[in-house]
């Protein structure tokens, strides 16, 4: 698995203590199906997930990990459930938290295909037969399904001043 380089060297200065970053989940819907991709690293199902880049508004991160992925083309619609995952702890022991911004994407365009290393296998799947997968994507593809309201999604103006 690809990881960000500002990880890396995140990951030389702290070693393996627990890193908190924000993550993203696009649940992609083309009409009643749902693009799913099979993890190289696990072999899950799983939605398209990712890390924000520094700056990078998560919705944005929805976009690009989609089609980075995927070769498919999304539009955010609405964020429909923000949630602190458990600890992580990968093979090589690095420990990591994620605070995980669930989106409801649309698709737009592209042919679903395997976009690089971090997939196996890329397909839309029929939200009512979806493959084996983890109870928390599962609730993560439900929660986006059945969200109903708005949310606004701009990037805030910008930073604010220590102490203001």
């Amino acid at each position: 698995m690809a990881t960000p380089d500002f990880i890396l060297a995140l990951r030389e200065r702290i070693g393996h203590e627990l890193l908190w970053l924000p993550g993203m989940t696009a649940v992609v819907l083309r009409g009643s199906e749902v693009l799913l991709v099979r993890r190289a690293d696990t072999g899950e199902w799983t939605p398209v997930t990712g890390i924000c880049d520094p700056g990078e508004h998560p919705a944005t991160t929805a976009v690009r990990e989609c089609l980075e992925e995927t070769g498919v083309r999304c539009a955010v619609e609405v964020l429909a459930w923000v949630q602190v995952t458990g600890v992580v702890e990968y093979p090589n022991g690095d420990r990591t938290q994620y605070l995980d911004h669930v989106f409801r994407c649309r698709y737009e365009s592209g042919e679903a295909h395997v976009g690089d290393d971090e997939s196996s296998e890329v397909g839309w799947f029929r939200l009512e037969a979806l493959p084996p997968m983890a109870a928390m994507y599962v609730e993560r593809v439900q929660v986006a399904v059945g969200h109903e309201g708005a949310t606004r999604l701009e990037p805030g103006a910008g930073s604010v001043a220590a102490g203001g």
